[in-house]
């Protein structure tokens, strides 16, 4: 038995954050984190051990951080929480009292019950486990065709660094375009141009009818269209799912979505001030919709984080959870994708009354500098009060920061005349020009349809 301040219940990366900002914050308090796995693989960084990386211990979260600030981390598995008691049991026998308990328990892929022979040999998930992932890496070396199930980020992401690897491989997504939950069409064709401009065979509009095999070990993936696929393995990336089996066992309520209930300070519902929940287990709400909200991403997760630590012991109306923005970005060779905020796909679903607008330009100036790339930004504004709801982004490295910034403005409620009279700096090998910046030239798009 042993009584702790605070015990942060799995190593992710919302674990990791939450344990150093509880530490920062609240110096005084003693802090552990406990997790079953000895390394921590780096969540957005897993799609590259397919590749780039070729080695999963190439991606694992360093344990300095914690450390360094005086978090001990204990490597064992929480199997049961006493909320009445204050306690968790562990795998090894070990109960820890504590005063506050932050649940970081993560998520696990989804495995659709419908879809037969998933059971087969060489079908995988993507867990963020490196155990299984070393398991498969070593499987996948005698493979050749590669079906990947999926082509959301990590289904796009994974495919394309298993064709760097010269597998032959195969994207099948269910929906008209890949990528389509975070972009609107344009910058999925886009997308999906380069994916198959790099040698991928992507198909779309198709579903998935069943996996077939033989002696046990899958052979081909027939589609709903009636065509099959050969294949030497299958992976599935068909989503996440909040892994919240032992909140639920212990009485803590979930949501119609299987996550932790929270409020804005990350605490559990109904009114729970000493259990805390965040990262992929914990319960989001959209920014713009207000909506109850599924995004899993690790930067959602740190700002969770972040927001639980410094609210721990006592709260600061200046420093809540207001909604999940899903500001991502990915790469396809040397060209980068970033969305941040609501879709105008999704905006025009949910009855927004917006305008977009969209600008291209270039990343440098002058445009024949090396390495200069196209740079498209298109946004989604209120109609009515021009408040920006939503970024999307196509250009090059400079994509991720400049979609970041995009995720400023939406957070802080800027309105697009308001972007207009904002200062930039910029550099010629580093930006586009001041008089041709897209983010500028797309808010004055958007600013004259508001004056029709």
């Amino acid at each position: 038995m042993r009584k702790v301040d605070v015990v942060v219940v799995g190593g992710g990366a919302s674990g990791l954050q939450s344990a150093i900002t509880v530490k920062s914050t609240y110096p005084e308090k003693e802090v552990v984190l406990i997790r079953k796995e000895k390394q921590v693989l780096i969540p957005c960084g897993i799609p590259y051990i397919f590749g780039t990386l070729s080695d999963s211990s190439k991606n694992i979260l360093p344990d300095k951080p914690l450390t360094s600030v005086g978090v001990e981390i204990i490597i064992d598995e929480i199997t049961d929480i006493n909320v009445e008691g204050h306690s968790c049991n562990t795998a090894s026998g070990e109960i820890y009292y504590y005063e506050k308990l932050i649940l970081a328990l993560g998520s696990k892929p989804t495995l659709p019950k419908w879809l037969k022979g998933a059971e087969l040999e060489n079908v995988f998930t993507i867990p963020k486990n490196k155990i299984y992932l070393d398991d498969m890496l070593s499987k996948l070396s005698s493979a050749k065709r590669i079906t990947v199930i999926g082509a959301g980020f990590i289904g796009v992401e994974v495919s394309d660094e298993l064709n760097k690897k010269d597998y032959e491989v195969t994207l099948v997504e269910i929906e008209k375009t890949i990528l389509s939950r975070a972009f609107d069409e344009e910058f999925c064709k886009i997308a999906e141009d380069h994916l198959k401009e790099r040698g991928l065979n992507v198909i779309t509009a198709k579903g998935v009818a069943e996996i077939k095999g033989e002696k046990g070990k899958v052979s081909k993936v027939v589609l709903t269209s009636g065509e099959e696929i050969e294949a030497d393995a299958v992976i599935l990336s068909m989503g996440y799912a909040p892994n919240t089996e032992i909140a639920a066992k212990a009485g803590i309520e979930l949501n119609q979505f299987g996550f932790i209930k929270t409020c804005e300070y990350m605490r559990v519902l109904p009114c729970s001030t000493d259990i805390i929940a965040v990262g992929d287990c914990a319960e989001k709400r959209d920014f713009v919709t207000r909506k109850l909200d599924r995004t899993m991403l690790a930067s959602t997760a740190c700002a969770e984080a972040r927001t639980a630590g410094m609210n721990l012991y006592t709260l600061s109306p200046c420093k809540p959870f207001t909604g999940t923005i899903a500001i991502y970005a990915t790469a396809i060779g040397d060209h980068a994708f970033g969305t941040a905020g609501i879709t105008e796909t999704k905006a025009i679903q949910e009855n927004f009354d917006i305008i977009s607008g969209s600008f291209t330009g270039i990343d440098t100036h002058p445009g024949n500098l090396a390495n200069t790339h196209v740079q498209t930004v298109k946004l989604i504004v209120a109609a009515d009060c021009g408040m920006i709801l939503g970024g999307e982004v196509y250009g090059g490295s400079s994509t991720g920061e400049l979609t970041n910034a995009i995720g400023f403005l939406i957070q802080n409620r800027v309105t697009v005349k308001a972007l207009l009279t904002m200062q930039i700096g910029t550099q010629p090998l580093l930006t586009g020009s001041p008089a041709g910046y897209p983010l500028i030239k797309a808010a004055e798009v958007i600013v004259k349809k508001m004056r029709k």
